[in-house]
């Protein structure tokens, strides 16, 4: 017998642990039919919600899913949870937390102070019992701001990633499309570039480019090239110009550890990149990436579902302070998250559980070409988080990266946004728009002939073999 059971239709649904439990409460995804975990009918899916409802919040603090001993991500979330933060909950449900959490009672300061107290897990377990409303409903609440030159998070402002990749690397190229983006007023979150051969020479010369372009027109954002940790250390050490530190994690210390980083090594680089002190308005300098499936794809998920794994990512994230955290949600692809209606449930509950945690989630809304999905479920999804207060998106060129070969958002899906729910690039890039002509007199982006003398000002005075 397992440890939980339940009656449903006549039929009795045994759980052998909490694993289990939350595995068999998972929505339907491809990654956990593949992995052999999910729910075996809709029956035993509805008998696993029922008996996770009735859980006590308590009972993730006293059954680890993953043994204390065996990972550093449990010790992590274990030794930093804040029993004082959790008091106000501890006597609830998961089914209790739920009803908490959309109530008038769940304000921003008050989930902002909760945040603390929650672990992964939590999260992850009240996400499955809400419906796709609900998990806007919560996290248009949550309130997470972070700032390094300009200020991520603020009430009623929505940021861009301007990602401008280059299957070559080629310096042009990639000016071409920062150019682009920025005519766009994009770019406030970060102009961040994939760096098509991830070495340390071709990616100072990447950062050295972009930091030229920042400081002759006074940009007020951070740039960076999303290198390996170790690769950042060292270009650090040679002084060229780093903003942030990027890293992949995920919810394993075994998944890290096929990345190639542990904690150990992101302390050492969060330091190295605090003591440049380059930020104006603040010092989050740590960049990291997420997604389901990524701890499954490398065989270190030990037995845990990809939603409930992924969330444990969020507490690596959430001990480092980061500027920014952005799911790539559909990047993995369809092994994981199969279609449309996958990825769009997926990027609600990323972004839910993240802010919860108190995290600066973003999301990369994305699809790769052999999902069964497409630019309409993206523009779904894409207007469903911004509704549900999303950090920041990614955006690139047509909405097509041609370096990385996946389709995600365009510079025109941030004007969209910006236009439908009145949403604004945050106040320092707003004012910087203002000063280089590039807005109306209500802020919008200028439309053709005006751009002609932001784009003059932009090119003057550039090298012309950058175009910039």
């Amino acid at each position: 017998m397992g440890r939980y059971a339940s009656d449903f239709r006549g039929e009795r649904h045994v759980f052998r642990d909490l694993a289990e439990l939350l595995a068999k409460a998972s929505p339907r995804r491809s990654g956990d039919e593949l992995a052999g975990l999910a729910a075996e009918s809709d029956a035993q899916r509805v008998a696993a919600r029922a008996v996770l409802a009735d859980l006590p919040l308590t009972r993730f603090l006293e059954e680890p899913l993953i043994p204390y001993e065996e990972d550093e991500v449990t010790r992590l979330i274990h030794d930093s949870h804040d029993a004082a933060a959790f008091a106000p909950v501890r006597h609830l449900t998961v089914g209790g937390l739920r009803d908490w959490l959309l109530s008038y009672d769940a304000t921003p300061g008050v989930l902002a102070a909760l945040a603390p107290g929650l672990t992964p897990e939590m999260v992850a377990a009240v996400s499955k019992l809400m419906r796709n409303q609900d998990l806007i409903s919560v996290a248009s609440r949550c309130r997470v701001t972070t700032a390094f030159r300009s200020t991520i998070g603020l009430p009623g402002r929505l940021s861009t990633r301007l990602q401008p990749n280059h299957p070559t690397d080629d310096l042009r190229g990639i000016a071409a499309a920062t150019l682009d983006g920025l005519l766009y007023g994009t770019g406030d979150a970060v102009i961040g570039i994939n760096p098509a051969t991830d070495s340390v020479p071709n990616c100072i010369a990447l950062l050295e480019m972009l930091d030229g372009l920042r400081e002759r027109h006074d940009i007020p954002t951070q740039t960076c090239v999303l290198t390996h940790v170790t690769n950042a250390i060292r270009i650090m050490e040679r002084g060229a110009p780093v903003d942030l530190v990027f890293q992949s994690i995920a919810g394993t210390e075994a998944a890290n550890r096929g990345f190639g980083v542990d904690l150990a090594v992101l302390r050492e680089a969060r330091e190295a990149a605090l003591a440049l002190k380059r930020g104006t308005v603040g010092q989050d300098v740590m960049y990291f990436e997420t997604g389901q499936g990524a701890a499954l794809s490398a065989d270190a998920h030990h037995g845990l579902d990809q939603q409930t794994v992924e969330t444990r990512a969020y507490a690596v994230a959430r001990a480092f302070s980061p500027l920014l955290v952005n799911t790539v949600v559909g990047f993995i692809g369809p092994e994981y998250l199969y279609d449309g209606k996958q990825i769009i449930r997926a990027g609600l509950e990323d972004h839910c559980c993240a802010k919860l945690l108190g995290v600066p989630m973003g999301v990369d809304v994305c699809y790769t070409n052999h999902a069964e999905a497409d630019q309409d479920d993206m523009d779904t999804l894409m207007t469903l988080l911004a509704v549900a207060g999303t950090s920041f998106i990614i955006t690139v060129p047509g909405a097509d990266d041609v370096m990385l070969n996946y389709q995600s958002g365009s510079f025109h899906d941030a004007l969209y946004l910006r236009s439908v729910l009145g949403r604004r690039a945050t106040p320092e890039f707003e004012a910087w728009l203002e000063r280089m002509d590039m807005t109306d007199r209500v802020g919008r982006i200028r439309q053709f002939a005006p751009q002609e003398g932001a784009m003059r000002r932009l090119l003057s005075g550039q090298d012309e073999s950058l175009a910039l």
